[in-house]
């Protein structure tokens, strides 16, 4: 399904290393992966990705690629016509040269089939990736292998988005703090490749401290083993991710929050969400929000948690649908002792306020409003009278 293309060489910054040096039953000088190769079974599944992860070893080991021969392949879990397929979509033995560096890794989708992903398993710890998201990109962001997908690099280094500026993207999942994998309800699944808008998918490693690779030869695999199949599935999945911009000032509580409506004529059933801030977060919570005829608000929470646990996608409060004219909401509660202005930012030393909503559509195609995301604080509040709300749940917002 996804295939690596002719990629320049990474920087050697953020070197890759073979194979070979994490087992030594891959020393040999064939086109073989490590430990996460996984034998195909007799009821065959188009392979998730061909040439996946083996340009490493072209690099570094002289192998080459016998076209339209899958060198990385899913494993049938089950039997009959459609098994579901285990693609491990893993960083190629990256080693990190300095904290809080961002790097991206993409695979390219086949275009001449769909398949549908239904489950995410994730390939890392806390101790080494502060998070993981997997991107649906129509063009990556670099043509490289690998490449610094952050806002911290530095004057000597070039930084791309994950997805090409001015392309169609989106969140397809996201991982943090040891949270464990996620299968899609039956029946639900992201459509990938033929007649989708995702060509290729992109994994970006956050990579918060790099301790475990002073030493220069301690290599990296985090990453995320994609479970798809090629039975059409009757529900497809999308994801909304409400956000903020702006600031926290020093020694407060501050209330980040973000609204938005509901515009498009489509029904969206939510089933699972998922929080993220840095450290500051105590609180983060999400709402449908409903006027009735009368003029009032009617607030339905979808989610809210201690973003401080493992950042998993947990099941939503309520699973009644979503629908045009509804509005989304989510606030982030932060608590700074700091004595210094903290801003929305990419290093553990900024914060973030996301509030992940993943949905079901019974028919047609998700929403094409992939984000959702306001200025912050100081400029934008719930109380704004620009918003026009009421009945706002100041006190359920911000207590678990």
């Amino acid at each position: 399904m996804l295939e690596r293309r002719e990629q320049r060489p990474a920087s050697s910054r953020y070197h890759m290393v073979a194979s070979a040096n994490s087992s030594s039953s891959n020393s040999s000088n064939t086109c073989t992966r490590s430990s996460n190769s996984i034998p195909r079974k007799s009821n065959n599944l188009p392979p998730l990705v061909i040439m996946s992860c083996c340009w490493v070893l072209v690099v570094l080991c002289g192998c080459l690629a016998i076209d339209g021969v899958p060198l990385a392949s899913g494993l049938p879990e089950g039997g009959g016509d459609f098994p579901v397929g285990r693609f491990p979509f893993l960083m190629p033995k990256v080693v990190p040269y300095k904290p809080e560096l961002y790097l991206c890794t993409p695979v390219k989708v086949d275009y001449t089939k769909s398949y549908y992903i239904v489950g995410f398993e994730p390939n890392a710890t806390m101790a080494t990736a502060h998070h993981m998201l997997l991107y649906g990109c129509d063009t990556p962001g670099s043509e490289s292998a690998v490449w610094n997908c952050g806002e911290m690099a530095g004057a000597s280094e070039y930084s791309h988005s994950p997805c090409a500026s001015g392309a169609p993207q989106q969140i397809i999942y996201a991982w943090a703090r040891d949270a464990p994998k996620l299968e899609l309800p039956d029946g639900v699944g992201f459509k990938v490749g033929k007649d989708s808008p995702i060509k290729y998918i992109v994994l970006q490693v956050h990579y918060a401290h790099i301790d475990h690779f002073k030493d220069g030869k301690t290599s990296d695999d985090s990453g995320i083993f994609i479970h798809y199949t090629t039975q059409p599935q009757p529900k497809q999945a999308g994801v909304i991710l409400l956000g903020t911009a702006g600031y926290i000032r020093p020694m407060t509580t501050e209330h980040m929050e973000t609204l938005c409506d509901v515009t498009e004529d489509k029904v969206i059933y939510p089933f699972a969400y998922r929080t993220h801030t840095h450290s500051l977060g105590r609180v983060v919570s999400g709402y449908r929000i409903r006027k009735d005829e009368s003029g009032e608000d009617h607030w339905t929470l979808l989610g809210k948690r201690d973003p401080l646990t493992p950042q998993m996608f947990y099941p939503v409060e309520n699973r009644e649908p979503i629908r045009k004219n509804d509005r989304l909401a989510a606030r982030c509660t932060m608590e700074s002792n700091r004595t210094r202005v903290t801003k929305i930012g990419a290093t553990n030393e900024d914060e973030m306020c996301n509030f992940y909503l993943m949905y079901f559509v019974d028919q047609g195609e998700p929403l094409q409003m992939k984000y959702c995301f306001s200025n912050g604080p100081p400029s934008f509040h719930w109380t704004n009278q620009e918003t026009q709300l009421n009945h706002i749940p100041d006190l359920d917002a911000s207590t678990l």
